[in-house]
């Protein structure tokens, strides 16, 4: 048996937690899998995995062959990269961690990706906090500030800005406040992120300025929020990347354009330890184009400073 195949199942079983998302990925059995470390620890002579109805992990002898093998399987792909053999059809799975709010304005748009790259799967980590890349099994990662950590590698692909919004038919019946001040007068839904949130900070030519709304619906879950946006209750404080496609589409409209709130470095990360493999280039790739095809869309219609 090929033991590069094997420990490659290894490595694929470890990140994503089962035999059976393992084989799928591999277009194998399952029983094909389990062969394949039943032949790892045969000739290696350890035992390498615990195994119980709800859980799968490595053991020790488990963890130092995977971390030793991690290198040879890389170097399989960077030759197989050079070569041509994935660089033309990228195939497996790749996970991405992504903030709750950017996963809205990326589900829609993977459709396409994938249908250009058959053999492509991706498989979205929603959380707006990310630990170990290893230890979460995560391929890449969308964040959202400075990246201080010296285990992973950083691709600056963007500002993450938030935007003042409402719907057109709560400006029709409300009205269109022009400075911030004015939002003490009207319906806001708060996100509730703690201490705050309640408080929103604005920037621009005319100096910081901080205003604490109010209205009768506060969540915790940004999407709600959104979605009472969308339904006209009241004005809210969002990400761009998750209301950009109402903008576009005039479901929302901005408020305050001219006063736009202070922006976080918005950026894609991989691990360090790792090469980058085919098919994650492609994925970030991707990724990379969608942001810049959003600014070059809002660029003639919305002010550069939330860009």
């Amino acid at each position: 048996m090929d033991i590069v195949s094997s420990l490659a199942a290894l490595l694929r079983l470890t990140e994503t937690g089962s035999f059976s998302a393992g084989a799928r990925e591999r277009d194998v059995s399952k029983a094909a899998v389990t062969r394949q470390i039943a032949f790892l620890e045969e000739h290696f002579g350890v035992r390498l995995l615990h195994r119980t109805t709800r859980k799968l992990s490595l053991t020790e002898d488990g963890r130092t062959l995977l971390d030793l093998a991690r290198p040879v399987l890389e170097g399989v792909e960077t030759m197989e990269a050079t070569l041509g053999r994935q660089s033309t059809s990228p195939v497996g799975l790749v996970r991405v961690g992504i903030m709750v709010a950017a996963s809205h304005f990326l589900a829609p748009r993977l459709p396409t990706l994938l249908a250009s790259n058959p053999g492509l799967q991706v498989e979205l980590i929603v959380n707006d906090r990310f630990g170990d890349m290893i230890e979460d099994r995560l391929d890449l990662a969308m964040r959202a500030g400075e990246i201080t950590d010296v285990s992973v590698v950083a691709r600056r692909i963007g500002i993450a800005a938030r935007v003042v919004v409402a719907a057109p038919r709560y400006i029709e019946a409300r009205g269109h406040p022009s400075t911030p001040v004015e939002l003490g007068r009207h319906t806001c839904i708060v996100h509730d992120v703690g201490p705050d949130s309640d408080m929103w900070t604005f920037g621009g030519s005319h100096g910081a300025e901080e205003v604490r709304v109010s209205g009768s619906i506060r969540a915790n879950d940004g999407a709600v929020v959104h979605l009472a946006a969308r339904a006209g209750y009241g004005i809210a404080f969002l990400p761009l990347v998750q209301v950009v496609d109402d903008l576009r589409s005039g479901a929302l409209v901005r408020v305050l354009g001219d006063r736009p709130s202070p922006g976080l470095p918005l950026s894609l990360t991989y691990s360090s330890r790792r090469h980058l493999a085919p098919r994650t280039r492609v994925v970030m790739e991707f990724i990379i184009e969608q942001v810049r095809q959003m600014r070059g869309a809002l660029a003639a219609t919305s002010d550069e400073s939330i860009l």
